[in-house]
């Protein structure tokens, strides 16, 4: 994801900077290269020595280290970055780079930098909403550095309220983002993601494997890139993914309502939900007991979700998702076509590394227009990347 991206992390003083810890394990093990630079009140928290085990590069501390500044100075360092993070960045931090001020190694090279920087704020709440800080903080926005907005919570100083480090992954997909080119800008996309629940009685349910995993990858992925995200979930263990419109459902009739809401809102629509097919005639409103060796249980279909999508006059561009065990392509192509698909993402869930509650895929792209292209073993992240490389393509030749 990160793969070969230079990375300054730019630590300054706060009972906050451990999380900075985590923040670096998650760069570097997306691919990054990471260069930390501590100002001196970061060092009385944590030491040098977990950045530079972490990172395995030299932390930088000095502004004049003649050493140091042979081998990579301040500027060399501002060259090299493809983007810039300061984390906990402070009101002091923020205030001095707001006012130009470069009196330290940190303030200096985020001077001489023309990569992005990407500043996730921690500090007590009456300082977060002191209007010189507000005043500060807006002179950047408006200059086109990035924010990560802290969140509200206990913070170390005992008080409540804004002004709490965000978690680390927010932190990262902020990062992700800001590396991400945005060709989805202004874009609306709605993605389903996860199975449905058809409940038999208070304690039972019809439902499937799926984990979401596919689907919550596409979300991040397409808010990366700028678009709007709606995140329409069955029931999952997933975290919400950060920057998306996310809505809770259960049953399908919950998804199809949901998903019938937001059509008129959308530029795309990628159904890699696992919708039931089927859900008990009657819901018994107690649970059902057991009486003899067998039971039954009458099924009725439920609406078809991607067939009414695919009947809509003027619809948006809609991708499918064909979860087949055996003739992958012919039941792949059928489904595009019965269905009056743009695009269907077709995978032979029977195997070991591209079934449900796994982290790679094995895909088939099947298009209106004919075309087929394996994918091959690939992450469900990289596979979200190429589902929306040939989303966007299509987008941009309309």
């Amino acid at each position: 994801m990160l793969t070969n991206k230079k990375i300054i992390l730019g630590i300054c003083g706060g009972i906050a900077v451990y999380k900075a810890v985590e923040l670096l394990r998650l760069l570097t093990k997306a691919g990054a290269e990471v260069h930390v630079i501590m100002t001196s009140a970061a060092q009385e928290f944590v030491t040098p020595l977990t950045f530079q085990t972490l990172s395995s590069n030299p932390v930088h501390t000095e502004l004049f280290n003649l050493i140091a500044e042979r081998e990579i100075g301040h500027i060399s360092l501002a060259d090299q970055a493809d983007l810039f993070i300061i984390v906990p960045a402070t009101a002091n931090v923020i205030g001095k780079i707001a006012a130009g001020i470069a009196d330290d190694l940190l303030t200096t090279t985020v001077m001489a930098t023309k990569a992005p920087v990407l500043f996730a704020p921690a500090m007590n709440v009456n300082m977060f909403t002191n209007p010189i800080y507000r005043e500060n903080e807006q002179k950047l926005r408006r200059l086109g550095y990035l924010f990560v907005d802290p969140i509200r919570g206990t913070l170390a100083c005992g008080w409540e309220g804004e002004g709490k480090l965000a978690a680390p992954e927010t932190i990262f997909e902020g990062a992700s983002a800001a590396l991400t080119e945005k060709d989805l800008l202004n874009r609306t996309i709605m993605i389903t993601a996860g199975p449905t629940r058809e409940e038999i009685d208070p304690v039972r349910y019809i439902s499937n494997h799926s984990s979401g995993k596919m689907g919550y990858a596409l979300a991040r992925a397409a808010s990366r890139r700028g678009a709007n995200v709606f995140l329409i979930s069955g029931p999952t263990t997933l975290a919400e993914p950060c920057g998306v419109q996310f809505v809770n459902v259960t049953s399908a009739d919950d998804m199809h309502r949901e998903v019938m809401a937001r059509v008129d809102e959308c530029d795309v629509i990628i159904k890699a939900a696992a919708v039931a097919d089927y859900r008990p005639l009657v819901r018994s409103a107690t649970k059902i007991k057991k009486k003899a060796d067998s039971a039954t249980i009458e099924l009725v279909r439920n609406r078809d979700i991607l067939a009414e999508l695919g009947g809509i006059e003027h619809r948006p561009f809609l991708v499918g998702f064909a979860a087949e065990t055996d003739a992958l392509a012919i039941n792949a192509e059928k489904k595009l076509r019965e269905k009056n698909l743009d695009m269907i993402v077709a995978n032979d869930v029977s195997q070991v590394d591209a079934g449900f509650n796994v982290e790679t895929n094995r895909a088939l792209l099947l298009f209106r227009d004919g075309r087929c292209i394996d994918c091959g073993l690939m992450s469900k992240d990289q596979l979200a990347g190429t589902i929306l490389d040939h989303v966007a393509a299509r987008l941009m030749a309309d």
